[in-house]
This record gives C-alpha cells, sequence and structure tokens, in this order.
C-alpha cells in the first residue's frame, strides 16, 4: 500500500473519533504553547535585561575597593579606602584604552526646598561621568571644571527630584537652592528621564553634584567609593581593565606577590553574566513546560493501545487480503504523528496568542524562531516514539486471530 492511500486511512481514522484525537492533541497543544510562552519570556527578559545596561554604556569600567584582611578580619569592600585622588590623576595621564574617567563617592539623604522634602541619592562625579553613563541635559547645563575646583555648591537633578519638590517635571526650577543634608546647592541643570531600570529602581532619582563639594563638604573623606571609566570600544574593555590594573597596582606600591586591593568589572562582563542568568532560569521554565509533552505523548500512545483494540477485526481483514505488517505498523504511525504534528501546528499558535496577551500584562517577550522548529521535530519524534509501540502491536496480530476478535 502505497503513502498517500495509507494517508488517507489514517485521516478517515482520526475524522471518525474527532472528539478522542482532540483530547489526544490536547497534551501536545498544551505543551507546545508553554514551551513557546516561556522560551518567549526567557528570551524577552533577556533582550530587555541586555538593552537596559547597554543604554548606560557596554564598554563602562568600574573600580572599586578590594577587600582586605587586618588582624585576621576580613574587611568589608565598602570599609576600605584604598581609591585616591593620585588613583584618578594616575589613570587620567597614563590611559591609552581609556576615554573617560569619573571618580564616584556619593550620600544618601533628604532633599529639602521650601515645605517639601524627598528621599534621594547624590552623586559626586567630575564631567566625564554624563558621558560615561549616557546621561543628557534637557534644560540647563551641566557644572563646569571651575566648579569642581571651587568645591562649589551646583548640582545637576532628575526629572524625579523636580517633580517631587517643585510640583511637576517641566516646573522652572534652574537657579533654585535646594539643601541636601543641611548644605544649600543650587540647581544648575536638570537631567532627560531615563525611568525605571529593569529593576525597579527610579534613574531619574538622582542629584549629581562635583566629586570635590560631595567630599569635602558633605562627607568630609579623602578617598572615593569607586571610578568610574569608559573604554575606547567595547572590543578594547578588556585592555583597558589590564591597562587600570597595571596603573592602580603601580600607585598603590603593590608588590608581585601581592594581591590586587581593588576590583576592577565590566559592563560587559555584567551583561554576560545575566545573560547567563536568564538563560538558566529560561532552561528551567522550559524543561518544566516540557514534561507536559511527555505527559502528552503517553497519553497519544494509550488512546493508539486502545485504537488497535478496537480495530483488531478490521486489522486481520486487511491483512487477509494483502496488507502487510509494515503496511499496518505505517498506518498507526502516520496516525500518531499526524494527531502529535496538528496538536503541534495548534500549539504554536495557542503559543502566540499567549505570548500577545503576555505581553498586555507587561511581561517582556521575544519568539525565537527556532523555537518553533524545535517544536514541531519535538512534536514528531513524540509522534514517532509514542507510536511505535501501538504500530509493533498491530503489525503482529495474527491475522486469523484477528478476524475472530469479538
Amino acid at each position: 500500500m502505497n503513502f498517500i492511500n495509507l494517508f488517507k486511512v489514517a485521516l478517515r481514522a482520526i475524522a471518525s473519533n474527532k472528539f478522542r484525537s482532540f483530547l489526544s492533541m490536547l497534551g501536545i497543544i498544551i505543551g507546545v504553547a508553554a514551551v513557546i510562552i516561556m522560551m518567549a519570556i526567557g528570551q524577552g527578559s533577556k533582550e530587555s535585561v541586555r538593552a537596559n545596561i547597554a543604554q548606560m554604556g557596554t564598554n563602562i569600567i568600574m573600580i572599586r575597593p578590594g577587600a582586605d584582611q587586618r588582624g585576621g578580619v576580613r574587611l568589608d569592600p565598602s570599609s576600605m579606602q584604598t581609591l585616591k585622588v593620585e588613583d584618578y590623576e594616575a589613570i587620567l595621564a597614563d590611559k591609552r584604552f581609556v576615554t573617560s574617567v569619573s571618580p564616584e563617592v556619593s550620600a544618601s539623604g533628604q532633599v529639602i526646598y521650601g515645605a517639601k522634602n524627598t528621599s534621594s541619592q547624590m552623586y559626586g562625579e567630575s564631567l566625564d561621568y554624563f558621558d560615561i553613563k549616557m546621561w543628557e541635559i534637557s534644560r540647563g547645563e551641566t557644572f563646569t571644571e571651575d566648579d569642581i575646583r571651587k568645591n562649589a555648591k551646583v548640582c545637576v537633578v532628575g526629572t524625579t527630584i523636580v517633580k517631587e519638590l517643585f510640583g511637576d517635571e517641566s516646573a522652572d526650577c534652574l537657579g533654585k537652592t535646594v539643601r541636601f543634608k543641611s548644605i544649600p546647592f543650587r540647581i544648575v541643570g536638570v537631567l532627560k528621564s531615563k525611568g525605571y531600570n529593569n529593576w525597579g529602581m527610579d534613574q531619574d532619582n538622582v542629584l549629581i553634584a562635583p566629586y570635590t563639594t560631595v567630599m569635602k563638604r558633605l562627607l568630609a573623606q579623602t578617598f572615593f567609593s569607586s571610578i568610574n571609566c569608559s573604554a575606547v570600544t567595547e572590543e578594547l574593555t578588556d585592555q583597558a581593565i589590564d591597562e587600570l590594573t597595571t596603573i592602580l597596582r603601580t600607585t598603590h606600591k603593590l608588590k608581585s606577590t601581592d594581591d590586587d586591593n581593588f576590583t576592577i568589572r565590566s559592563q560587559q562582563e555584567m551583561m554576560e553574566t545575566m545573560s547567563s542568568t536568564m538563560d538558566t532560569i529560561t532552561v528551567i521554565l522550559v524543561v518544566a513546560a516540557a514534561f507536559s509533552l511527555l505527559v502528552a505523548g503517553i497519553g497519544i500512545m494509550n488512546i493508539m493501545l486502545v485504537s488497535v483494540t478496537e480495530r483488531t477485526k478490521e486489522i486481520g481483514l486487511r491483512m487477509s487480503v494483502g496488507a502487510r505488517s509494515i503496511d499496518i505498523s505505517n498506518q498507526f504511525l502516520i496516525e500518531s504523528v499526524m494527531i502529535s504534528l496538528t496538536g503541534g501546528v495548534l500549539g504554536v499558535i495557542v503559543g502566540w496568542l499567549g505570548t500577545l496577551l503576555c505581553q498586555q500584562f507587561g511581561f517582556p517577550t521575544s519568539i525565537p524562531l527556532w523555537s518553533i522548529f524545535v517544536s514541531f521535530a519535538v512534536c514528531t519524534v513524540i509522534g514517532v516514539g509514542f507510536g511505535y509501540i501501538p504500530a509493533s502491536k498491530a503489525a503482529g496480530l495474527d491475522p486469523i486471530e484477528a478476524i475472530r476478535y469479538e
């Protein structure tokens, strides 16, 4: 019997038991849809995180104090004072693979204007910080190098600060004086809004002032909490890290046997770490959803075994008029694959609709094209794999006994 005739026989068998065939497909539909939705959410979240990090620049390099051990006690990096003005000046003087450098100090507290106040974070930075972090000024201007030299009490604020203290993001706040930890700061510029990041942090709830002002007038300290840099290009990030390591080891007078008392991390490294984490989460979600496909395959095998039992006399009659065992086996295999693939097609459609629904609820989604091909491949394997046992049982029936079966 040729393939076309086998296909027609299989199609008639499926059509004669529409409801049972649909129930067999249902497990495949749910399984494929679940896998596609999980992969779409995982891929979409990964792309969203990468885009969010990329907004801050993929060639950013962050230098922070390293942990140290004194008197048998390991000190926290945040308590170390290893990054000094000399380090910043040495990097400026010797950099080749680094374009911008900004020392950083920060303080949190209440920002007050008249009778209004709000909690925020003030960052002490150099002018390069606006280029490193890709901050744009929507109104006014940044502070100047002269402001940095004079420890001027000026600042640039985010739109959240403007809204909280002046009632509206577009309010005229330039030249107004706000107080931060009892120190007056004159607003010279407003940052362009960046909104919330993927971690739910309001990026616009910020004040940026000259680092010398924050160090001397607010914190009364002579060291930095970190130093932010940007490599010439993303491809030269590793060379820039090596260069910065050499400069800092020299300024810190570290011996070749000494460990670094600082840590250097790149935004690219952070992006790779986040991508790896999201990939792991996606795999876990997909594996969990894939178990439903396994259950669906068992369901198909069960239905096909029942079908073989119900159609035993039909199988005996066909074998008695010349149908070979391979023809009987192929017929049941084709039925199994057709049920599985049809369920796969419907599952892809349901998965696509489910992905659109997830988008409406604010989930970042992105369906990778290869996931659809993988779904069809898995459905084919399930159809053949779980249809093999019923097909073998049907092919192994004795024609005489099959005809006598009641």
